[in-house]
């Protein structure tokens, strides 16, 4: 048996001995395509190069590309679990030529791959064709020796691929293989093609056209290669089984998932194992690319998967958080070809384990209001659209985790119902998801990076250089020359101003020339090349022109002081909180920093003090801050720390800090091309300033350094020395002064309802009131008090029955804002005749208020007008007739 592991090498093995580099996979989460919101296809980090923007050291390559399908245009989340190769994430085996070989050469290497390293037997293939292909038709008789019966000619909508409604396109040629008579299907072509014996293994894309807008096409002057194969229906054909989910790797996790739900994997709950079987796979991929589950975006597909699979656990009679358990199953499954996962097991753990536990909570409460409110629908009638809305943003169901939970009846979901109840409450939160990294089809800048290179960063070891203009830009476009008052961009052969990137601000500083001065006010850095955003001063810049750049000196101090100073953060993170934390984002500017982490709960004081005490203890070392170009495994093999996801070259900047402890390169090892202090002294002071949550499981603490610590600490001592000015007392005793102070205020606020409350009652020394009026033979107490708080009426009115006996008392308190507040008690015996609800309200009006509310006995309302309290009393009053 050929296990998912050896195919897979196999595979790039086997292009590789064949003159193709072997890529790894790109992230999940697409680099050079904001349109998409996952990685769906093995040709997504190859887009620019066939659009021929963007160039690579290679003319061929091979892939083993991670993708998922589970929203958007590609979405197979509702068919997973029920079908036999529906799958959220699974693996493209893709083989790719830019401009080198075209279609002979890759049918060649697909049968031989197919029947001879691999041993297929001949008899079960057969190709489909684009039905004008005469070329490709004739490759697959002299290559393959296929009978004309086992080329099947098809139109375009099987066998012709675009890449968008313009641009690159052209035929492909699909490998079907027969997975045998006991399997009902026919062929592709076939009136019984949709059946599951004739399986597509293998897509073949002929990249040979451009086409346009008004629908024409042109030869493209390097045709192309593109190919797709699915590593697990490729596993089910060589392992001899027709259903996916029957290969080695998904009966090692169902076999987990039985054993952590006690479900029998070859009992009635099957397809629920299936579905956690194969969320867990896109769950963990997803978290361990620093994707957390949330209510929007990219965030929210991941929080559907989840919940899914979750739903799918209980189902199988989970009453608490198993789906977690199994991502050690996982990581020994695909961890050796896919290292994230065994970095990030500790965070996938515990970022599912967290999620499971809020579903739990609200799963219940959920399910009945489902259960309500279609208990009288029947199988072919429809659930609302509000109702699942309901659900959704009340109880936290995904639409298709109600879609699911009504399958098994029948019943669907009213999706425009829906999506419109969606748009009226969460119109800002449904605004589209902002896109993809570094967004990286700008043409322009792939466009001068051909034109000019790379620009050379020189501000690693100076802040002054020369430089010669290679380009300028106004408003987006390139132009010869900018003129003093003029604002453009100019791109230069090399540069010591920083591009922002990873988190790091652009620097700013003057450009100066024979006759010119520009002041730059940002820089940023687009696939290689740095842009300088700047205003033309004196004098005229001109392409050809060689200047002097000068960065701001201090500003870039600055920088570099607290960039450095995230570096010693993060490191002290991990030892206060966990090696679970990891970097999420970061600021790092002149004025401060601020370090998002993965965590999930708040961060104590005395965690924090903890914190700042471990990374000034590396400041006071005053070691020297050491910077290593090394290969990207040898980096990752020292123990480097690097953000995943993040794009690097072939060599990368390894920064060390501190004296060597657990790693010989040093405290804190990192993997950073960004500007950094000489010595960690020259950081001077790391002060935290502020921590809080920015998004689920992820916290941010912000920091300042240096002098700037340093004012911020001199501005709190002064305003502690002023307080112990005021408080007539030593720095050391304000607090205690403060509390005493609190304490004493605390008794005079009491001491002033009491005496507010004697007023009220008529300002007898025991509080009793001096004779109720007797108005139609009803006791009734009415009084006005100044500066009573409304929170005081009901408790004063209590007391005020009590003392009447029988009768209606009405108090009306006016605040030192002006408004007031009328509180209206009735005896029990009262009720009957009258009620507080209705007095009150006469009350709130004279006030200048309406409304009012509570009950026949006690009654509370308000009013704008405290000038008007008599005139309240005296409306109450006028009730009893």
């Amino acid at each position: 048996m050929t296990s998912v592991n050896d195919l897979r090498s196999s595979f790039v093995d086997f292009f590789a001995r064949n003159g193709h580099e072997a890529v790894a996979s790109s992230p999940l989460v697409p680099r050079n395509d904001p349109t998409l919101m996952f990685t769906n296809a093995g040709m997504v980090q190859f887009k620019n190069v066939f659009t021929g923007v963007e160039k690579r050291p290679y003319s061929t390559a091979a892939t083993a590309q991670k993708c998922v399908r589970a929203g958007g245009k590609h979405n197979d989340l509702d068919n997973v679990g029920f079908t036999a190769r529906h799958h959220t994430f699974f693996e493209m085996l893709g083989n790719f030529s830019f401009g080198d070989y075209f279609k002979e050469r890759a049918i060649e290497l697909a049968w031989t791959l197919l029947t001879k390293d691999w041993a297929l037997p001949r008899e079960r293939l057969m190709v489909t064709i684009y039905q004008d292909d005469d070329e490709a038709h004739a490759l697959w008789k002299k290559v393959a020796g296929l009978s004309d019966d086992r080329i099947v000619r098809l139109g375009a909508k099987s066998n012709f691929w675009q890449m968008g409604d313009t641009g690159p396109c052209g035929p492909c040629s699909e490998i079907f293989y027969d997975h045998g008579e006991d399997v009902w299907g026919g062929p592709p072509g076939s009136p019984d093609e949709d059946g599951d014996r004739w399986i597509e293994i293998w897509n073949l894309v002929f990249m040979q056209y451009e086409q346009y807008a008004d629908g024409s096409r042109t030869g493209l002057p390097r045709p192309s290669i593109d190919t797709g194969m699915g590593l697990e229906r490729m596993a089910a054909v060589m392992q001899g089984v027709h259903n996916n989910y029957d290969i080695d790797l998904f009966k090692a996790l169902i076999a987990a998932a039985s054993s952590a739900t006690g479900a029998d994997a070859d009992g009635p709950g099957k397809q629920s194992l299936r579905v956690i079987a194969d969320h867990l796979r896109s769950m963990s991929f997803l978290v361990a690319e620093g994707v957390l589950p949330s209510n929007e975006g990219r965030g929210y597909v991941l929080r559907r998967i989840m919940r899914r699979a979750m739903r799918h656990a209980t189902l199988l009679g989970a009453n608490e958080p198993v789906i977690h358990k199994l991502v050690p199953a996982l990581v020994r499954e695909m961890g050796q070809a896919y290292p994230e996962l065994s970095r990030g097991e500790a965070m996938i753990t515990e970022t599912v384990r967290l999620e499971e536990g809020r579903f739990l909570k609200t799963l219940g409460r959920g399910l009945q209001i489902l259960a309500d409110e279609s208990r009288d629908l029947a199988e072919g009638d429809v659930l609302n659209g509000a109702t699942a809305f309901k659900l959704y943003d009340t109880y936290g169901f995904p639409l298709d985790l109600t879609q699911d939970a009504l399958r098994n009846r029948g019943i669907a979901v009213d999706q425009a119902g829906f999506d419109a109840a969606m748009a009226a409450q969460k119109a800002e939160a449904r605004k589209s998801w902002a896109g993809s990294g570094e967004a990286a089809t700008d043409t322009v800048w792939f466009g001068l990076a051909d034109k000019v290179g790379p620009t050379e960063f020189l501000g690693y070891e100076t802040e002054v250089a020369e430089g010669e203009i290679k380009a300028l830009l106004r408003d987006g476009v390139e132009v010869s020359v900018l003129a003093a008052g003029e604002s453009g961009i100019a791109v230069l052969n090399q540069t010591p101003f920083y591009g922002e990137s990873g988190g790091q601000v652009g620097d700013s500083g003057q450009f100066k020339g024979e006759g010119v001065v520009a002041t730059v006010t940002d820089t940023h850095k687009h696939h290689g090349v740095f842009a300088h955003h700047l205003t033309v001063v004196e004098g005229e810049l001109r392409v050809g022109q060689a200047v002097e750049l000068i960065v701001d000196h201090d500003r870039r101090s600055a920088i570099r002081a607290n960039h450095s100073a995230t570096h010693l953060l993060h490191e002290a993170l991990r030892i206060v909180l966990g090696d679970h934390v990891a970097q999420k984002g970061s600021l790092v500017s002149s004025e401060r920093l601020r370090f998002d982490f993965v965590h999930t709960k708040p961060v104590t004081d005395q965690e924090l003090a903890a914190v700042e005490d471990i990374a000034n203890a590396i400041v006071l070392q005053n070691t020297p801050v050491e910077t290593r170009l090394m290969g990207v495994e040898e980096a990752k093999e020292s123990g480097a720390r690097a953000l995943f996801g993040e794009k690097y070259g072939d060599e990368v900047r390894v920064v060390s800090m501190g004296e060597p402890t657990g790693n010989a390169l040093g405290w804190s090892v990192e993997l950073c091309g960004g500007t950094h202090v000489r010595r960690t002294g020259d950081i001077g002071l790391v002060s935290i300033v502020g921590e809080g949550a920015v998004a689920a499981g992820v916290r941010r603490i912000e920091a300042l350094t240096g002098n700037a610590a340093r004012h911020r600490g001199n501005a709190n001592v002064a305003i502690v020395n002023s307080a112990a000015g005021l408080l007539r007392s030593g720095p050391h005793e304000v607090l205690e002064r403060i509390e005493a102070l609190q304490e004493q205020l605390k008794r005079s606020e009491r001491a002033l309802s009491e005496a507010r409350q004697k007023l009220a009652m008529g300002g007898g020394t025991d509080g009793a009131p001096q004779g109720p009026e007797n108005v139609n033979g009803v006791a009734y107490v009415g009084r006005v008090v100044e500066g009573l708080q409304p929170k005081d009426l009901r408790g004063l009115v209590d007391q005020a029955k009590k003392q009447v006996g029988s009768g209606i008392v009405a108090i009306v308190g006016v605040a030192e804002d002006g408004k007031a507040g009328v509180a209206v008690g009735v005896t029990d015996d009262l009720t009957a005749r009258f009620s507080a609800v209705d007095m009150v309200r006469a009350g709130a009006a004279a006030l200048g208020g309406q409304g009012g509310g509570g009950r026949p006995d006690m009654a509370q309302a308000g009013g704008p007008d405290g000038s008007k309290a008599q005139d309240a009393v005296a409306a109450i009053r006028a009730l009893l007739g």
